[in-house]
């Protein structure tokens, strides 16, 4: 796969994770109601999905700059030193990106809440 087509799949990844908002953005409406509000078990499911929003949006970031990333390997010569690379990676906005102790920590934690940060 070369890196510009693995730049459109990011992409595309972030497209589609937002075209699910929509849907949600539904459920929230529909639990947004002043008569359902009062329930604590309707206020929790929506912390849930607020919570889950908030997941989306940083896979969605995550995946743009991944792909600008790529896009940027992808017009180096074949005899770029590391240090380019390194550089491109650490501009990245994303504190998770550049640290490899944090990356992918949240998949590596057993508390049962989602680690967005």
């Amino acid at each position: 796969m070369s890196l510009q087509k693995l730049a459109r799949e990011l992409d595309e990844t972030a497209r589609q994770t937002a075209s699910m908002l929509e849907g949600i953005t539904e459920a929230l409406d529909l639990l947004a109601d002043k008569n359902l509000s009062k329930d604590a078990t309707i206020n929790e499911a929506v912390q849930m999905i607020v919570t889950a929003l908030q997941g989306q949006d940083r896979i969605e970031q995550r995946c743009h700059n991944m792909a600008l990333a790529v896009r940027q390997f992808a017009l180096l010569p074949s005899n770029a030193p590391d240090s380019v690379y390194d550089e491109i990676w650490s501009s990245l906005t994303l504190d998770e990106l550049r640290v490899p102790a944090l990356s992918g920590i949240a998949a590596h934690q057993s508390h049962g809440d989602v680690d967005l940060f």
